[in-house]
């Protein structure tokens, strides 16, 4: 199974911006820990960032036929974007959101527009997010429980 790990704007910042809000871990850092999680549970992992929201949405829609989910960090985008919310809904794959300490921040807004369309959304955990993010959605992909939506079987 191959899952996309996108990130937004000034993500590739991590470690070195405000890093009492966004901790001291690079984005090179979180990406090399994930590979090393996810090769333990058997999945490849290709990796992306961009600081332009046309960029993402390439991104986003290059995973069909290629990628199994997203977990996708998108920044700044996550409170303004309706064409990513647009792209992500259009996806017949899961994303998972991971936001960094949305409810940390001044106090530019604290609803992620992108959420009702992704498949949940992790928040407040810094790049421990990342982690969290991963496990739920090779969780969901790989779980034979239905889903919360699908009838029970008799």
């Amino acid at each position: 199974m191959k899952l996309l790990i996108l990130n937004g704007p000034n993500l590739n910042l991590l470690g070195v911006r405000n890093t009492k809000l966004y901790e001291n871990e690079t984005l090179e850092e979180i990406n090399t820990h994930l590979s090393a999680v996810a090769e333990t549970m058997g999945i490849s992992l290709l990796f992306a960032q961009s600081n332009r929201e046309g960029e993402l949405i390439d991104c986003l829609q290059a995973t069909r036929g290629v990628c199994a989910g997203v977990v996708f960090n998108p920044g700044a985008y996550a409170l303004t974007s309706y064409a990513l919310r647009d792209t992500i809904a259009s996806l017949e794959i899961p994303v998972v959101e991971v936001l960094m300490p949305l409810f940390a921040r001044e106090d530019l807004g604290r609803q992620s527009v992108l959420s009702p369309v992704c498949l949940g959304t992790i928040s407040g955990f810094g790049a421990d997010g990342y982690d969290l993010a991963l496990t739920a959605l090779a969780f969901r992909l790989n779980q034979s429980i239905p889903k919360l939506d699908e009838p029970k079987e008799s």
